[in-house]
């Protein structure tokens, strides 16, 4: 099995680094902030992913998993160095590159040994070659090395199933010589592993996350025209879906799509079209689209309520999916903003993401925490769902029309049946239906 260093131990580099571990290979994983390697050595875990919580324990204590703070360590024990920490977007759009100029010049400083260093973060094309070039300036010992983009398609609240069962494995290289190894780190995944050039394999990636973008916007402006005419999102969503060569995943219309991966992604892949002379503009009507669907609730919100200020609003959700404790550019969180900009009092819940949430919304007199989803609504003049978590659809519908002031419901993620909260006496409020 392969000795293999994770550089990050966010969401992309511990779901790595621990499924690595989890099929045999010998990982250690490296992180600048010691206070979390400490927390991850005691067997604490800084985020929520479903299995996370079993696996890591299992393969520390198998000695097949481990955790340092010094990337010297973790360089000169391994034979292939994953590089997973932030690439964070720019107020232009672009991507703050400076953690991996600086990972590269770490790497390159202690480097003793041939190593093969693989760009696992979401990076503009090109960014494989001002790697190289860095490691190559700053390599003291003036050791051969290969560079190789490997990018991630892990879904936060799935990643670890989409890890341990991916549909493919991306590998870019300039030359033959990283390839098999590079396939033994695959090999028990038993994936397809497509081999491209380096460019090629990072522009898969943002255009894989753009096109998905792209696919939830189209189901939000679809959205639009069938509250027009009294169609059914969802059943229109349904009806496309089942062509295979569209397929059903990502045609859910809702509030918009956010988190730390395709809003960034989006503009990312706009700068870099313009930067390389293209106006990528149905990118740009992509994001206009986003926008708007939540304009559009709100106002769909305000419309029905009149006068927010004052109103007492239960919300379900925060992340900004389902099966996360993630809040970066939530939509959910988002809407909370603004329901508190017009002065509503907001009581919200959230599974996982509360504590997460409160430094953004810090709890006062405007908005108060909840324990239970079933007392979010208590007093309260409407309900609205912002995120699409499996057990809100589970709700006791006919104790929350007794909690509520007012039976009314605005349902950001079309999760309760409508013509079942009609036939209860709900004011029902959907997406596209």
């Amino acid at each position: 099995m392969s000795k293999l260093c994770i550089i990050g131990t966010g969401y992309v580099g511990l779901v790595t680094g621990t499924c690595f571990a989890e099929v045999g290979h010998q990982v250690i994983c490296v992180d600048n902030n010691a206070e979390k390697v400490r927390m991850l050595r005691e067997g604490g875990i800084p985020i929520y992913e479903p299995g996370l919580e079993e696996m890591i324990p299992r393969n520390v204590a198998a000695g097949r998993l481990s955790f340092t703070d010094s990337i010297a360590e973790g360089v000169q024990g391994s034979d292939i160095v994953f590089i997973a920490v932030p690439t964070p977007p720019q107020p232009d759009g672009s991507v703050d590159l400076s953690f991996i100029e600086g990972v590269a010049r770490e790497i390159a400083g202690c480097m003793t040994a041939y190593k093969i260093i693989v760009d696992k973060s979401t990076v503009p094309v090109k960014t494989g070659e001002k790697v190289a070039e860095t490691i190559k300036r700053y390599n003291r010992s003036k050791v051969d090395f290969d560079v190789v983009s490997n990018p991630e398609f892990l879904r936060e609240g799935f990643a670890v199933e989409d890890l341990m069962h991916p549909d493919r494995v991306v590998v870019g290289v300039t030359s033959p010589r990283p390839v098999k190894a590079m396939q033994e780190v695959y090999e028990p995944f038993g994936a397809p592993i497509i081999v491209t050039d380096i460019n090629s394999a990072e522009l898969i990636k943002h255009a894989a996350n753009s096109f998905l973008a792209l696919k939830i916007s189209y189901a939000n402006a679809l959205s639009v025209l069938c509250e027009a005419t009294g169609a059914n999102v969802v059943e229109v969503a349904n009806g496309m879906g089942l062509d295979k060569r569209i397929g059903r995943q990502f045609l859910n219309a809702g509030i918009g799509f956010g988190g730390s991966c395709f809003p960034k992604d989006l503009s990312a892949f706009i700068k870099i079209a313009e930067q390389l002379g293209f106006d990528f503009r149905l990118l740009k009507e992509v994001q206009t689209i986003n926008s708007a669907q939540m304009d559009r609730f709100v106002r769909k919100i305000s419309d029905t309520l009149w006068v927010l200020k004052d109103k007492r609003l239960g919300v379900l959700g925060l992340a900004f999916k389902q099966n996360t404790d993630d809040v970066r550019m939530s939509p959910a969180i988002d809407l909370c903003q603004r329901l508190l900009k017009e002065g509503a009092v907001l009581r919200v819940y959230d599974p996982k993401a509360m504590d997460k949430a409160k430094a953004i919304l810090p709890p006062g007199d405007r908005i108060t925490y909840v324990d239970a989803m079933e007392d979010v609504a208590e007093g309260c003049d409407a309900l609205v769902v912002a995120t699409e978590w499996p057990d809100f659809a589970k709700l006791d519908l006919e104790r929350l029309r007794e909690q509520l002031s007012h039976p009314i419901v605005f349902d950001g993620r079309n999760i309760f049946d409508k013509q079942e909260m009609e036939r209860l006496g709900f004011l029902y409020k959907s997406v596209g239906r």
